[in-house]
Parts: C-alpha cells; structure tokens; sequence
C-alpha cells in the first residue's frame, strides 16, 4: 500500500513523521528506564508506518492523551496515537479503531455497589484520570454520581484511596492489578465502555486521513495488531472489530 503524494507531502514533507505518544497508557508504551527507549504496540505501529512512508519516525511523548491532543491543535506532531472521542474528533480526524480496551469500575472492601448500573447514584464518588479517554465518556454519560479528576492514572488510584471514594474508574487490565494492592476490593463485573485506540492526524489533512484508515485496515486483517499485542503481552486488549 504505497500513500498518495499527497498524503506523503501531509503526513512526512521533509521525510520525517512526528508521532504524538501517550505515556499514561503503560499497556501499549513503556520507556525504558536504563536506555529512554520507547517500546511497545504503539512505538512499533509507529514504526510499521515510518517504513511504509519512507520517513524516520520520531516519537514524541506525553504524559496523558490530554496532552497529546492538545498538541494536536498545534501542529506538535504529524500523527497521534491516542483513545478516538467525539471530544477529540473537532480537531483530529481519527482512524477506525485498531485495538479497544475495556473500561470498568472497581469498588473498595464492604461496598454495598454490586453492579454498574448502580454507580451512576446520588452520593457516589468515582475517582478518574482527567481527560483520559473513559473520562471523556463518563462526563458524557453519568447524571448523579460525582466525577473526581486526578492527573493520570497513578494519581487516580492514590486519590481514590486517600480520599475513601467510593469508585475508580480505570481500564480493566489496569484495575487487575489495583485490585491485587487493596484487601477485599472488587471490580465490577463488565464494562461501561471499551477505549477505542486508534491513529489521529490534524482534521485539514484529508490526504493522510485516508491513507491512514487504509494503513489501520490493512495491519488488522493481516495480523500484525494481533502479533504486537502478543508479542508485547498487553493482556486485556483486543484487536478492534
């Protein structure tokens, strides 16, 4: 699948792609501590699209997908890998999904919430990670319940249990490994929604838009999501459908 000029000239003109990563989702990227090296699905996506463009990729990094979509507006980077929202969708023009990751809730010891659909209730405060993509949903969605934001995820957990809240919010194969930290808590059975990962670029750029949602097409039906997950162990993702 080789791109259009035009999509060549939108998405690497001086044969150079800036690719906006976000470091709050440790199941896709993770810095290296010893070497800086980012490494991961995400990291090699990147990678897998450099080479098809020609370019030397250049990942650029950022603490959450807040940020990395903020930098967006500002031509900061040239494609972006971050959760697609309609919050989002005003100023980058997203891919179809590649992998989704299931969003639920996780409740402390004694809690008398058995279900998801008893969260949304005057009186519940639910412990998120601002501008995450599940918080984007919820503030769409919950009517009664309190949002309370922290700063990524590490904080949301601390705030949660600092302040005795009664819910957090957080990707499930995150909360698996909460759960481990907390005595008696649970995570509630479901979801509430599954983040769709997908690849961004600035709205005006039509040409690279295209040619990406053909580069997501095509790495689905042949494997190679499938193989990336595998080979990089995020448990708890799923290729798209």
């Amino acid at each position: 699948m080789k791109p259009s000029p035009a999509a060549q000239g939108e998405l690497a003109p001086a044969g150079k792609l800036r690719v906006g990563v976000n470091l709050g989702n440790f199941l896709l990227v993770n810095k290296d501590l010893a070497s800086g090296e980012l490494r991961g699905v995400v990291p090699d996506l990147a990678q897998e699209l450099g080479r098809r463009l020609g370019a030397k990729v250049e990942l650029i990094s950022y603490p959450g997908a807040g940020q990395v979509a903020d930098a967006g507006a500002t031509d900061a980077w040239d494609v972006g890998f971050i959760g697609a929202e309609p919050a989002r969708a005003a100023q980058i023009a997203f891919t179809r999904a590649y992998l989704e990751i299931p969003a639920t809730y996780l409740v402390p010891a004694g809690s008398p919430i058995r279900s998801i659909a008893e969260v949304d209730r005057p009186g519940v405060r639910i412990a998120v990670a601002a501008r995450s993509a599940y918080d984007l949903y919820l503030s769409r969605s919950i009517k009664h319940a309190e949002l309370v934001r922290a700063e990524g995820l590490p904080a949301s957990f601390d705030l949660f249990t600092g302040r005795k809240l009664e819910v957090l919010a957080g990707l499930l194969p995150r909360l698996t490994t909460d759960v481990m930290r907390l005595p008696g808590a649970r995570i509630l059975e479901g979801k509430f929604t599954a983040v769709q990962q997908a690849i961004g670029t600035p709205k005006a750029r039509s040409a690279a838009a295209a040619y990406l949602s053909e580069f997501v097409a095509e790495v689905k039906a042949t494997g190679l999501v499938a193989r990336l997950i595998d080979r990089h162990g995020a448990k708890g993702v799923n290729v798209a459908p």
